[in-house]
């Protein structure tokens, strides 16, 4: 069975978050030291987690990727990606991390089932991410991208989010350190969601100038041709080296978004902007059957109307999406608790 939404996309990617903390404290994410975390008792338990997929599985979506937080934080995190591997339906199994922990995990990940790994790396000068993140791990990250291609890792993606007057002049020092690795880099526009609270489109570098700084650099930079929902559009540099782009805050995709995202403690989101969720914990906890949970989903997202990029780019006034004594109020509207 495959359901569509009002505008005709599909539910196909399901973004699981398996914990709301983290080890880092970027400060575009989470611009606050401390903050409230979910209610132990209210994270879903792996079974939980599993009998979700099923009920998604169903419904049509067949990719899976586990984040956070930071989901290296999660115990037996291995466990949960050996149920999933499981389910013929699922068909990419992937995750995506800040790399901290990467380099003890990672082996015990791929025998588990693993498809794939993004790391979330914004710099390659460790003073520079010491200020970023407020964590002085830039080696420990490194060390974990080094650790995946060992691991027996493929199609290993690089996520390095581009804001001006920080590291907008790391562009190609990125690309020439993922070659060897091999990974490919996607340079995320600085987008204004959840604790992006100092968020002003005078930071953003926009794909058209991402492209301008590479093409200085390269030479012609030819877009690769390819039909497909990823948020990245991808380019080819003269040499054949692959990079991509998701330009979210200019130029958004929301046309051929599948994607929706449960958090840690089973509320689901249908779009990364969304202010308010649908709590799944609670019925499946109760005891509702497969069959109402699955009609549930159904019914919220045939009634999907969600373009929360695209009404933002509409937006004259743009400031951050949440303040921070709003996000304080609800840690849901958080990236960090919904996964970005």
């Amino acid at each position: 069975m495959r359901i569509s939404d009002t505008f005709g996309r599909p539910l196909k990617n399901l973004r699981i978050s398996v914990t709301d903390r983290c080890n880092l404290r970027c400060q575009y994410c989470m611009p606050e030291e401390e903050y409230i975390w979910l209610s132990r008792g209210d994270i879903l338990q792996f079974e939980e987690i599993s009998a979700l997929v099923d009920i998604f599985a169903d419904l049509g979506a067949d990719k899976v990727r586990l984040t956070g937080g930071e989901p290296l934080l999660r115990r037996n995190l291995p466990d949960l990606v050996r149920l999933i591997a499981k389910k013929p339906a699922i068909r990419d199994i992937a995750m995506t991390t800040n790399g901290v922990l990467l380099a003890e995990h990672a082996p015990a990940l791929k025998a588990a089932g693993l498809h794939r790994v993004t790391v979330s790396l914004d710099t390659l000068r460790p003073e520079r991410f010491a200020k970023l993140t407020r964590r002085p791990t830039h080696a420990q990250v490194i060390k974990g991208l080094l650790a995946v291609p060992q691991a027996g890792f493929t199609d290993t993606k690089v996520d390095t989010v581009v804001i001006r007057g920080v590291n907008d002049d790391e562009l190609a020092d990125l690309i020439e350190f993922c070659k060897p690795l091999p990974a490919e880099v996607r340079f995320i526009e600085y987008m204004d969601v959840g604790g992006a609270t100092k968020w002003t489109m005078d930071s953003v570098v926009s794909r058209a100038e991402i492209l301008k700084a590479l093409e200085r650099r390269y030479g012609r930079v030819e877009p690769v041709i390819e039909e497909r929902s990823a948020p990245a559009d991808r380019y080819r540099l003269p040499d054949g080296t692959v990079f991509g782009i998701i330009s979210s805050t200019t130029a958004p995709f929301c046309s051929r978004c599948d994607r929706s995202r449960l958090t840690a403690d089973g509320i689901w989101y249908l779009c990364l902007y969304a202010l308010q969720g649908t709590d799944l914990r609670g019925p499946l906890r109760r005891g509702t059957s497969a069959d109402e949970l699955k009609a549930l989903i159904t019914g919220r997202w045939r009634a999907r109307t969600d373009r929360g990029a695209e009404e933002r780019l509409r937006n004259r006034h743009r400031s951050p999406l949440v303040r921070i004594s709003e996000l304080k109020k609800d840690p849901h509207l958080e990236m960090h608790t919904r996964g970005g």
